[in-house]
């Protein structure tokens, strides 16, 4: 692993044509089966917003509803911990063990894990604790999270033994960022959920972002590979690292502010969302993918793309921008991700073959 700089500057914008893009959109969908499909494109501040799927539409327009985001609420969770560095009450270098249990005596290895290894999944923990998969299995297909609560993760990860030494190797890990969440509640002494909503939704405006799920009809409905409808997930004690539920257009307005010239309902975000998409890692064979600290990154012919994708038992979400470009792309799906499925790979390319 090594530090990298920022990557060359991107194309110039060009002017919008917003029936091309809905023609653009509505082909895309076309190649998505689900029972519920939303693509929003937003273009020099210009949106544009496909719905469609292969079930009747219900009382909440499609592009209102509630999606649940998996992983793709990983970039809100490291958007806050950027913050909360930019506010001067964390440090990236904290070591995670200090703030959650001080005095307890853990692993070396665990002791060395601070705030940013965490985030970036340069940690050493494994994807998720040994301990998780006795009592997930028998409820993988239906409620896996549930059942292993917070303090659990937390007893999980202060016992851990990290299989490489922190900062060396990079390992996506639902863990690390579970533990993230529980680390800044205890170092702010606020819960996480209103940390979160005093620290990036309410300043954004997100009012239909949501950890839990919203009022009667308002959420999707997610569904097996066979159409079977599931109930709505329970993260557990993973909260930070997919608990989100989101509407297409609030995770426009969140993709938005990351943008160059961005206007910001409140300026003090500015230094986090300008961390956020400073790239910071490369890993890889020949160091081919770059990280920032919360989004891949990947080059294009229009400059860089910054992306993160999700997925939970019955339902999909991607997230994507073009930073110099003001390109945004926000997709959601109510199908369980399968061999294959071309929801991410769509949504992919409309963010990075759009002109």
């Amino acid at each position: 692993m090594t530090d990298v700089t920022d990557v060359s500057a991107s194309a110039p914008v060009t002017a919008v044509d917003s029936s091309a893009t809905a023609r653009l959109l509505a082909e895309a969908a076309g190649r998505i089966d689900a029972p519920d499909v939303v693509l929003a494109m937003s273009r020099g501040g210009v949106r544009t917003v496909h719905t469609g799927g292969s079930a009747e539409p219900g009382p909440v327009a499609r592009e209102r509803l509630h999606y649940e985001l998996g992983s793709a609420s990983k970039p809100f969770a490291g958007l806050l911990l950027a913050r909360l560095v930019a506010q001067g009450r964390v440090r990236y270098e904290d070591r995670a063990a200090d703030l959650l249990a001080p005095g307890l005596s853990v692993h070396p290895a665990v002791r060395r894990i601070t705030l940013r290894h965490l985030l970036t999944h340069t940690s050493g923990l494994p994807g998720l604790p040994a301990d998780f998969y006795p009592q997930a299995v028998p409820r993988w297909s239906s409620d896996p999270y549930g059942n292993y609560p917070a303090d659990r993760v937390v007893r999980a990860f202060l016992r851990a033994r990290p299989r490489h030494r922190p900062g060396t190797r990079w390992h996506y890990s639902n863990f690390a960022v579970s533990v993230l969440g529980h680390t800044l509640a205890a170092a702010t002494g606020t819960p996480w959920e209103v940390l979160l909503h005093q620290q990036v939704l309410a300043p954004l405006g997100l009012e239909a972002t949501l950890l839990r799920p919203g009022p009667d009809s308002t959420d999707a409905t997610g569904h097996r590979r066979d159409g079977t409808p599931l109930p709505a997930l329970d993260t557990g004690g993973f909260t930070a690292a997919g608990a989100l539920r989101s509407t297409p257009l609030d995770l426009l307005t969140f993709l938005e502010a990351h943008v160059e010239g961005a206007e910001l309902r409140d300026p003090t975000l500015a230094a986090a969302l300008t961390e956020v998409t400073r790239p910071v890692l490369r890993r890889g064979w020949r160091h081919a993918h770059t990280h920032t600290l919360t989004w891949f990154q990947h080059p294009t012919p229009y400059g860089p793309v910054l992306f993160h994708a999700g997925a939970t038992l019955g339902q999909q979400a991607f997230l994507g921008f073009r930073p110099g470009t003001g390109l945004t792309v926000a997709a959601t799906a109510t199908r369980r991700v399968h061999r294959a499925d071309t929801f991410v790979a769509t949504a992919y390319g409309l963010l990075t073959e759009t002109p």
